[in-house]
């Protein structure tokens, strides 16, 4: 009686924060599981027979409803081993939602608390890890661009990858002269991919990259923490594996060398106004880190430089659209005219018709920069825009994002 109870539990939940996407290996077809937040660093590919098993971890089904399920697609009665394989390799991996990844869970988000650095989450992968082939990748990227810069408060760039986004990357970064910004503490706005929404992720952490250590501008970030603590996450877990700053990091110590000051912000999504409407900043904790931050613009002017890490538009079968989508023809297309329509608003300082664009259809755009622009926006209501370059890339062949390098004067 004890085996059979056994038997029919419900399974957990499977990970809803975790990416998907079909198995790059073409001798192991499937679909590629893999941990974004870097919990686990297993990755997983389940076999196309097995893909359709994955419903049944939803937290309602049980053992035996996956049982059937294995037996009518293998026409096997012992299919009890397979089934425990599944379950098995889907805790141990921390991809349910159970007592082994809260575990993990937790084990990771107080070693990265505890560090007393954040080290790169993205060399060797979305760039190299040596320090002389990143110099040379860097070169390749920027040298040979146009005319210096005058009088900037801010540039926004991209956080594609590099490599698809570079011509954007450039446009943002080049002409900005070492002997004028270098002295700078740089207030990165990065995406929150992972965060929560009405919320913003703040670190004391020095920032390493393979040239060495970027400082924290510390009395900076406690000040925004005392002034809005229930809108901030402080050594917020998303930082560890973020890429929307560490990029932009690694471009500002190209320019201006490993010893440059920074002040991170991590932006959550901005989804109680996106999805019930109003602003914002009619969230009180909200206004709050806005106001703060705004205060801490005012007061430092041109002892900060302002750089934004954000894409645009995620369009197409990836981002979750009914259709393949291809750069800049047929519903790329009309993106470019929405696309636009939005950066003339940026450029022009008026963050209510900005974010009235952005608020139409709940952004079926899908700008995952929408809030750290927004946030620039209300802080630095003096800035105005000019649009250097705007791209849209084929992140794989029926997805696009676009981005964009700009720049901002006061």
């Amino acid at each position: 009686m004890m085996k059979e109870l056994m038997s029919n539990h419900v399974l957990p939940r499977l990970r809803m924060d975790l990416d998907f996407m079909p198995s790059p290996v073409a001798d192991r077809p499937g679909l590629l599981i893999r941990d974004p937040l870097q919990y686990s660093d297993i990755t997983m590919i389940i076999p196309p027979p097995l893909v359709a098993c994955l419903e049944f971890f939803d937290g309602e089904k049980t053992a035996n409803d996956l049982r059937t399920a294995l037996f009518e697609i293998t026409g096997d009665l012992r299919v009890g081993e397979l089934e425990e394989h599944l379950i098995e390799s889907l805790r141990d991996s921390g991809f349910l939602e159970d007592e082994t990844y809260v575990g993990i869970r937790a084990e990771r988000e107080k070693e990265f608390a505890d560090a007393p650095e954040r080290d790169p989450s993205h060399a060797g992968s979305a760039y190299p890890d040596g320090p002389e082939e990143l110099a040379q990748t860097m070169r390749r990227y920027l040298d040979g661009a146009g005319p210096l810069a005058q009088d900037l408060i801010g540039i926004a760039a991209p956080h594609v990858s590099p490599e698809g986004g570079w011509e954007s990357y450039r446009a943002a970064y080049s002409g900005l002269a070492k002997e004028k910004y270098a002295d700078r503490t740089f207030v990165i706005l990065g995406t929150s991919h992972y965060g929560a929404s009405e919320r913003f992720g703040l670190s004391r952490k020095a920032w390493n990259t393979p040239w060495g250590q970027a400082r924290p501008a510390t009395e900076l970030i406690e000040e925004l923490a005392a002034a809005s603590p229930d809108a901030v996450l402080m050594e917020d877990y998303c930082m560890a594996v973020e890429h929307s700053i560490e990029f932009q990091v690694v471009f500002l110590q190209y320019l201006f060398g490993p010893d440059i000051k920074v002040l991170p912000v991590l932006c959550g999504g901005y989804a109680k106004s996106l999805y019930e409407g109003g602003m914002p900043e009619d969230d009180e904790n909200v206004n709050r880190f806005l106001g703060a931050l705004g205060e801490i613009g005012a007061r430092e002017g041109k002892k900060l430089f302002w750089v934004l890490g954000v894409d645009m538009a995620h369009v197409g079968r990836r981002y979750g659209d009914p259709f393949t989508a291809h750069a800049n023809v047929g519903e790329m297309a009309v993106v470019h005219g929405r696309d636009h329509a939005r950066i003339d608003r940026i450029n022009a300082g008026d963050a209510k018709g900005y974010w009235d664009l952005v608020q139409e259809r709940h952004d079926d755009l899908k700008w995952c920069g929408s809030s750290p622009f927004y946030t620039f926006l209300k802080t630095m209501p003096q800035a105005r825009g000019e649009l250097v370059r705007y791209d849209q890339w084929n992140i794989d062949p029926q997805s696009v994002v676009s981005f964009a390098g700009m720049r901002f004067s006061a």
